[in-house]
């Protein structure tokens, strides 16, 4: 008994070798086409516009506000944990050296949302006394936040930073 060219026990695609290679070659393009498609379509956008201008003199800059620290103790106290959708309160407090108050002249709360700059969002902080300033914060996305709270007094502004998760919830 003879094979000819059209025998299908003689086809290529029988082969389970060449299936498996068509198989991997599939999914590999899969793949990329999907990752290329999300980093297309998913941009965050968190590239600062200014990026060259703010780099050229960085150590300078960095210098200056080291020489500039008041050294005041700064300290940002947040719930173990934060609820989506609902409100929670951040605490923040400011003394100087010696455990002093400070008078600033605003204090701000900024919340970025890493993955998305659209979420990104500000509250002026509230003077509870003492020292102590608090803001009432409802965060609408679960996952990682950035927060910053800025210190503005006379002209010069003091940052101070902490990362949040934010739980799904029930």
């Amino acid at each position: 008994m003879t094979h000819t060219a059209t025998d299908p026990h003689q086809s290529a695609w029988r082969s389970p070798w060449v299936l498996a290679w068509f198989s991997i070659l599939a999914t590999v393009v899969t793949a990329n086409f999907t990752m290329i498609y999300f980093a297309v379509d998913g941009n965050p956008g968190l590239v600062v516009e200014d990026y060259y201008d703010r780099g050229q003199h960085y150590e300078k800059n960095m210098l200056a506000r080291m020489a500039k620290d008041p050294g005041w103790k700064m300290h940002i106290s947040a719930p173990e944990e934060l609820p989506l959708n609902k409100p929670a309160t951040i605490e923040f407090t400011l003394a100087t050296k010696e455990g002093g108050a400070v008078n600033p002249d605003r204090v701000v709360f900024y919340a970025y949302r890493p993955s998305d700059a659209k979420a990104d969002f500000s509250l002026p902080m509230q003077a509870a006394g003492n020292g102590l300033y608090q803001a009432d914060v409802t965060f609408t996305l679960k996952g990682v936040w950035d927060i910053l709270v800025s210190v503005q007094k006379e002209g010069e502004e003091y940052n101070e930073a902490l990362r949040l998760v934010v739980a799904a919830g029930e």
